[in-house]
């Protein structure tokens, strides 16, 4: 089946800049440039959250891998890390000079990158917001950073016309793709984390291999492309574009699959749920439309690297070998000594796991957000204590 509309949002009273699904699919993220981010449910008649508290547009979001907590940032050059429940509490902290383009988690949760028009990349502790280090060499804005799968590397994509490598560890550039010819507006790691690619204001994705930093894939579109998102089984790229389409691309084909009209405006944002079964856009039109991807593929287990020939779609072409992770099912074969309850047992201890984890994520940021109000109430105290007069001429008044 070809992918289909399944819902649609409405709700954000301006253009919708950035959306994210939570871990298990039962939350999206929206942000917009209303200042506002919204929390809708994927459940029917459930109603949407409102958080409220930037003071600027909202530029990105981003569920944290448990889905416990929430980033954003925003043109008020601040970061907040939500709670996404009713109450919509949240720590803020001022990360960057200028307007904050980008937030994402790493894999393990405990880092956090952001991108700035101040045309740093910094990366800060989740739990206390720690600052731990900026990453300082573009010359115009950031517009995108994203963490590799395994943690170990960071990409970023600015109006420099570059996407920059750059190793966390030793803090250094290790390699600067240059091919863009325009600003590049986002960039992202392949699952297997061996490739990235990257959109931009030039109408085209170019898809990179970082092991050998050799150009790959190049599909010449028609408009800018705003934002991309792979797949989970990193066989496909859904990028959304400045003509209001979202595309399709098939890697292991090196083709346009799908061009799928639905907005009324620029398409502005776009990301797959993390099992693959729906994917999320946004748009200048101010609405959020969740699809469902019916590709016919095995969503399931564990990825098996496989060669393939991939030529490239849209005016320029080349034939290029690509290791393409394709999910096969993987099934176990029972000893005779062995019982059936044991992967049972795993994935049992592997979902408590990820509740206490989640749990200790919301723990740690309630404890923040009272630090911060103990702060702010001393803060006021103080004021009051070094001026008294001023408080009595302000109730006099």
């Amino acid at each position: 089946e070809d992918p289909s509309l399944e819902k649609h949002f409405k709700g954000h009273r301006d253009a919708v800049t950035s959306v994210d699904f939570s871990c298990a699919k039962k939350q999206l993220v929206s942000g917009s440039m209303d200042s506002c981010l919204m929390i809708w449910s994927m459940k029917p008649q459930m109603r949407a959250y409102c958080f409220t508290g930037h003071k600027d547009a909202v530029l990105c979001v981003q569920f944290s891998p448990s889905g416990h907590l929430v980033a954003s940032g925003s043109r008020d050059k601040t970061v907040r890390l939500w709670i996404p429940n009713v109450k919509g509490e949240s720590t803020v902290f001022k990360a960057h000079t200028a307007t904050v383009r980008s937030v994402h988690f790493s894999s393990d949760g405990q880092s956090l990158v952001t991108a700035s028009d101040d045309k740093t990349v910094k990366v800060w502790t989740v739990h206390r917001q720690k600052f731990l280090f900026s990453l300082n060499q573009h010359i115009n804005w950031v517009r995108c950073a994203r963490f590799s799968p395994d943690g170990r590397l960071i990409v970023s994509s600015s109006d420099d016309k570059t996407v920059k490598l750059w190793d966390k560890t030793s803090r250094e550039c290790i390699h600067s793709f240059c091919e863009h010819g325009g600003f590049v507006n986002h960039v992202d790691f392949h699952p297997s984390g061996n490739y990235i690619a990257a959109g931009g204001t030039d109408s085209t994705v170019k898809l990179w291999d970082v092991r050998m930093n050799r150009l790959l894939q190049h599909y010449q579109g028609n408009s800018a492309v705003n934002s991309l998102s792979f797949h989970p089984s990193g066989n496909y790229l859904v990028t959304a574009s400045s003509d209001s389409t979202l595309k399709i691309l098939d890697l292991l084909e090196g083709r346009l699959a799908y061009t799928l009209h639905g907005h009324q405006g620029p398409a502005t944002c776009v990301a797959f749920s993390r099992d693959g079964e729906f994917f999320a856009s946004g748009s200048s039109d101010e609405q959020v439309m969740v699809w469902k991807t019916n590709f016919d593929v095995d969503y399931g287990d564990v990825v098996k690297p496989q060669k393939y020939v991939s030529s490239v779609a849209g005016t320029h072409s080349t034939g290029i070998e690509m290791d393409c992770s394709i999910h096969h099912k993987k099934t176990k074969t029972q000893d005779s000594g062995t019982t059936q309850e044991q992967p049972e047992e795993e994935t049992s201890l592997a979902n408590t796991l990820e509740h206490i984890i989640g749990q200790l994520d919301v723990l740690t940021q309630t404890v923040s957000i009272l630090e911060q109000r103990l702060t702010l109430t001393e803060d006021k105290l103080k004021e009051c204590l070094e001026n008294p007069q001023k408080i009595i001429q302000n109730k006099t008044n």
